[in-house]
């Protein structure tokens, strides 16, 4: 039986011009930390046409349940290590962070 998503969670990501290319890299050899995750259904990683446009992470799950216990798991921690380390990084430089992450929640209402 094919799983259905109930909820779906959007991470709006904007990145400084000079990040862009590390970000695409980072999600091009992500961990697939979130994929072992029960109740992960799948994301898309959406790129934006316009030149410095927001990228979107969509990412789809059974339940909102099984979507907190990813944001807690030690599998969220492995599959957003770079990205982390990245703003930790800028950060202690005293720069601004090279990205910045607006999460929006979402109750599937219809297909």
């Amino acid at each position: 039986m094919e799983r259905r998503p109930a909820f779906v969670a959007i991470n709006f990501i904007t990145c400084t011009p000079s990040y862009r290319a590390r970000f695409e890299e980072v999600f091009a050899t992500r961990a697939h930390a979130i994929d072992r995750m029960p109740g992960f259904v799948e994301m898309q990683v959406l790129r934006p046409k316009e030149e410095n446009g927001t990228y979107l992470i969509v990412s789809h799950w059974e339940s909102e349940e099984a979507f907190k216990h990813w944001t807690d798991s030690p599998e969220f921690l492995e599959g957003h290590r770079r990205g982390f380390a990245d703003v930790a990084e800028a950060r202690k430089k005293g720069e601004e962070p090279p990205m910045r992450s607006d999460f929006k929640v979402y109750d599937v209402l219809s297909r």
